[in-house]
């Protein structure tokens, strides 16, 4: 993580102009550098500069723009922005305080994957996705309630009743999601895990409805005061997204793979990616969950996990936007799961190339040779999204086959169960 932030440190200063943008060049350096980060660049445009306290007083204008203080993002995650912005006045000030608010949960999360799969938690701890992502944007909290999810459930406190574990569990994902909504989608299969695994021999319906519920209460009870005193704003971050084209900063599938005619002015085109992408990816979801449900009627275990890492592979494949941070969300399931290092090496040299052609890229639209055809550049970013389309492919199904030794006995993947009578090792 510290050379996470100094890699992006590189895109801040030496000087300030009287907004608090790092000078000189910025825009040029972000993209020739490959420094750039969504922390540093937000600094401006949405109030945070400002220090203005998010949502209660935003909203969206008919052009798409957020104003008075409203972040594209979910409530937990705007109160993060706003508490890194708070005693800073540069953006590279603010890029710190973040850095600063964020680590602890990069720690938290390298952690509780070495507690869980030993020595495999060094991918997530030394891989280059850490350099290039950690504070790319605002996602290491989130991954830390994704992890603590499964850490609640196969970690210390195995005695507790898998149910009241799950509950915990939960919980944890209800607060991802108020960070960045991918946790939620995990429910599903923890709530069809305690269905088939509470009581050996029947379904624990009961149990089962504990896991949503505490999970939606815990949106709500977060969301519900921003809702209740600034409707208009709280509601823009989601407006935001939903208005969001299709184009050539998304990375998508969608975009590359559909030109000419994905151009962000074709309406119609991006109205159809509008209900086709959801329709997919909720297709993939249940493609996930009910392969999870074979696998338990065959083997005994509903693999929650492992079903959780393939809808996250359909996510990440079918969604309308691929932001590059998105790989620290897969990185801790290449941990969990015995997926081939040759596997995780060609995702992550995929996954690089991709990050850093993409930016290398778009420093060629500005000096003037940024030809969608032309240059090693631009041929990078094909190469980065096509691999990492096909890899997500070839990892969803993966997933699926695998072993899932956490939701099967409770043990660390590493691990075997000690012997009757042995000290806890």
């Amino acid at each position: 993580m510290l050379l996470g932030y100094a890699n992006k440190a590189r895109c801040t200063g030496p000087e300030y102009d009287a907004a608090g943008r790092s000078q000189p060049d910025y825009d040029i350096r972000v993209d020739r550098d490959v420094c750039y980060s969504d922390i540093q660049y937000l600094w401006l445009g949405r109030d945070v500069d400002k220090h203005v306290f998010p949502y209660v007083s935003g909203s969206i204008t008919p052009d798409g723009q957020l104003v008075g203080g409203v972040v594209e993002y979910p409530v937990l995650t705007g109160l993060l922005i706003w508490a890194g912005a708070f005693f800073a006045h540069t953006d590279g000030a603010f890029l710190l305080a973040s850095a600063v608010l964020m680590a602890p949960f990069g720690l938290l999360t390298g952690w509780m994957l070495g507690r869980l799969a030993r020595w495999r938690a060094l991918l997530w701890a030394v891989g280059p996705p850490l350099v290039l992502y950690a504070f790319h944007n605002w996602d290491l909290p989130v991954v830390a309630c994704a992890v603590g999810a499964i850490y609640v459930m196969h970690g210390r406190g195995g005695d507790r009743p898998l149910a009241d574990r799950a509950t915990v569990a939960a919980v944890l994902l209800g607060l991802g999601f108020a960070l960045k909504l991918y946790p939620g989608a995990f429910v599903l299969p923890l709530a069809l895990y305690v269905l088939a695994q509470s009581r050996p021999g029947s379904l624990d319906w009961r149990g089962a409805l504990r896991v949503p519920l505490a999970a939606a209460a815990t949106v709500v009870l977060v969301n519900l005061p921003f809702a209740v005193i600034g409707y208009e704003g709280w509601r823009a971050s989601f407006t935001f997204q939903q208005l969001r084209n299709v184009d050539l900063t998304t990375n998508s599938i969608w975009y590359w793979g559909f030109r000419p005619g994905s151009d962000p002015e074709n309406l119609d085109f991006q109205d159809a990616v509008d209900l086709v992408s959801p329709l997919l990816v909720l297709l993939a979801f249940a493609v996930a969950a009910g392969v999870g449900w074979w696998r338990f009627r065959r083997e005994g275990s509903y693999p929650w996990i492992a079903v959780s890492a393939a809808m996250l592979c359909g996510f990440m494949l079918l969604h309308k936007v691929h932001s590059p941070q998105y790989t620290l969300w897969l990185l801790p399931f290449l941990v969990l799961l015995a997926v081939p290092w040759s596997w995780i090496a060609a995702y992550l040299v995929a996954d690089a190339v991709m990050g850093i052609g993409i930016f290398r890229w778009f420093y060629a639209f500005k000096a003037g040779e940024g030809g969608i055809y032309d240059g090693v550049a631009a041929q990078a970013v094909v190469v980065g999204v096509w691999g990492r389309a096909v890899l997500l492919v070839v990892l969803f199904v993966m997933f699926l086959r695998l072993p899932d030794p956490l939701s099967r006995g409770g043990v660390s993947a590493t691990r075997t169960p000690a012997a009757p009578g042995a000290p806890p090792a």
